[in-house]
């Protein structure tokens, strides 16, 4: 039975009893404005610094904080009602990125200066899905694209997926197909549920995600691996609840909304009461660890809190939309 769980005077997770339906959604219009507002509260943190371009700057630290800013709030969005304060606040934040890279001229330097790397083209991508262009990022990227070097540059799988679905964002012919990607996948291969660990739980999501265009296309899942999720997400957040692995939580949460058909509602009855006791009152949540409850405006460094706090609103609002049933994009039939 999926269950769930209170937090020990110590903040760890305490002996789990039966989820009560309705939990999930008393819980979470409030997770996601407040993710949402300690996101816009600390929009500063994401700007680039003057010296992004340079060859000594951490691209992990600069533009790939940006870059989730832009594709998770670009996300909910596309998850919200218009005229909500998440829609608008989300919207928002997409536009703010968009201005940090300097309306796509940061993204065509980058580009010209590692012409065959992945990174430029996938944030750009998160821009395009939203509807933003730059037109010489463009007209650079389609010669590119069209190479058999880039057809053939060698990466992980789900990383492979991610490309896949930034070129379809673009709107060009994708380099391979998809369903053949997804067979070599921790996931798409069904792996043994009990080989779950950290990595592993990652890749799978990932995998998800870049198959669905993040949640807003749930019925590209085939069948038997929405099958095989459903059957094995609950026991999977379970130990990450066990271990305090929230980032990772919330990622399964968002998995869980994005799946076709109807929302796993034991899932997330279960999970979202924990991750709203670990949400802190400024509306930040922790990668990791004991979270802390003190009154305190930044209890956490941003580096150890800023993803898992996009990640927190990413999944309520997939969450809501899953819920609620009719908020969201429409549900198209199309498995690779």
């Amino acid at each position: 039975m999926t269950t769930t769980a209170t937090q020990d005077p110590r903040g760890r997770p305490a002996p789990r009893g039966p989820a009560s339906p309705g939990a999930a959604l008393a819980v979470l219009p409030h997770v996601l404005r407040a993710a949402l507002a300690w996101t816009d509260a600390h929009r500063a943190e994401f700007a680039l610094p003057n010296d992004v371009l340079e060859p000594h700057t951490q691209v992990n630290a600069t533009l790939k904080p940006l870059g989730e800013l832009a594709q998770l709030c670009s996300t909910v969005r596309a998850a919200t009602a218009p005229g909500t304060p998440e829609h608008e606040v989300a919207g928002d934040l997409v536009t703010y990125a968009w201005e940090q890279v300097s309306r796509g001229g940061l993204l065509l330097e980058l580009l010209r200066a590692e012409p065959f790397a992945a990174y430029p083209y996938e944030i750009y991508a998160a821009f395009a899905g939203y509807g933003l262009r730059h037109e010489g990022f463009e007209a650079l990227a389609r010669p590119l694209t069209a190479t058999r070097a880039w057809a053939h540059t060698e990466q992980h799988a789900n990383r492979q997926l991610g490309l896949i679905n930034s070129e379809r964002r673009v709107g060009v012919v994708t380099h391979t197909d998809a369903g053949g990607v997804l067979s070599r996948t921790w996931l798409g291969g069904l792996s043994e549920p009990w080989t779950f660990e950290g990595p592993s739980g990652y890749a799978l999501t990932h995998t998800v995600f870049h198959l669905t265009d993040w949640g807003r296309m749930p019925d590209r899942v085939p069948e038997k691996t929405d099958a095989y999720l459903r059957t094995w997400l609950p026991a999977w957040a379970d130990g990450c609840l066990e271990s305090g692995q929230w980032d990772l939580t919330g990622e399964l949460l968002a998995v869980a909304a994005s799946l076709p058909g109807p929302a796993p509602l034991e899932v997330l009855d279960a999970l979202w009461p924990v991750l709203a006791d670990v949400q802190h009152t400024t509306g930040c949540v922790p990668e990791t660890g004991v979270p802390v409850h003190e009154d305190a405006p930044d209890p956490y460094p941003f580096i150890d809190c800023y993803h898992s706090t996009l990640v927190t609103a990413f999944a309520a609002a997939l969450s809501l939309r899953s819920l609620t049933d009719g908020s969201g994009p429409s549900r198209e039939r199309h498995t690779p």
